[in-house]
């Protein structure tokens, strides 16, 4: 029992409240039949293969469904590091609240390369992107799991204008451009751009249209 209650509170002071089983070896002879156990009294919950959070809030983790953008952040983080993720792209846009509906697709920033995309269990797909994290606009926000990094509007908007296509959701990413654009300045999306060092032409015209809303034309 003692090991059990260890092992689960690493679990819960690890970041967003997710570890993976590998990195639990550590906290008990055979973690994955401890973990097993914690999963069938529902104090944690399994978002894919060998990797497991703490439901927050004393939620029981057999009825409990993780959101789509705080859990696959949560596997990313597990996987490479959270500092070294975020989410990006319609991710990002729908932390933003720039895609109202539920989507089944999210996308995280990572290092290195792009990474076979992940299935969790409670349902919906997590890409992982190769982006260097030290040149994205980037704020710690608060998620359902905890704290994490996401794109600012700013650069959010940019990607989607960037890489409309990238989460296969063409459509809402367009939607999700043209509702942060009501929230992003001209010279906020200029600045990104910059540090990026290349824009397309939905950037440029975007960058346009906002000087025009922005001085009043």
């Amino acid at each position: 029992m003692a090991e059990a209650i260890d092992l689960l509170r690493a679990v819960e002071r690890a970041p967003l409240r997710t570890m993976r089983l590998k990195d639990l070896d550590g906290y008990t002879e055979h973690p994955w039949r401890v973990v097993n156990q914690l999963v069938e009294r529902g104090a944690l919950a399994r978002l894919t293969h060998g990797i497991y959070t703490v439901p927050p809030d004393g939620r029981d983790g057999r009825t409990w469904k993780p959101p789509l953008e705080p859990a696959g952040l949560a596997v990313a983080a597990a996987r490479f590091g959270h500092r070294n993720v975020a989410l990006t792209g319609i991710g990002a846009a729908r932390h933003w609240a720039a895609i109202p509906r539920a989507i089944a697709i999210t996308l995280v920033a990572v290092p290195g390369r792009n990474y076979v995309e992940v299935a969790l269990d409670a349902g919906g797909i997590v890409r992982f992107v190769k982006r260097d994290i030290e040149r994205l606009d980037l704020v710690l926000e608060r998620t359902a799991l905890g704290p994490g990094l996401v794109t600012t509007p700013a650069q959010t908007l940019y990607d989607l204008l960037m890489r409309p296509g990238q989460g296969r959701l063409q459509d809402e990413a367009g939607a999700a451009a043209a509702n942060l654009g009501s929230r992003v300045t001209a010279e906020e999306l200029a600045a990104i751009a910059a540090t990026a060092g290349r824009s397309n032409a939905a950037v440029r015209q975007m960058i346009d249209h906002l000087r025009g809303r922005d001085d009043g034309r």
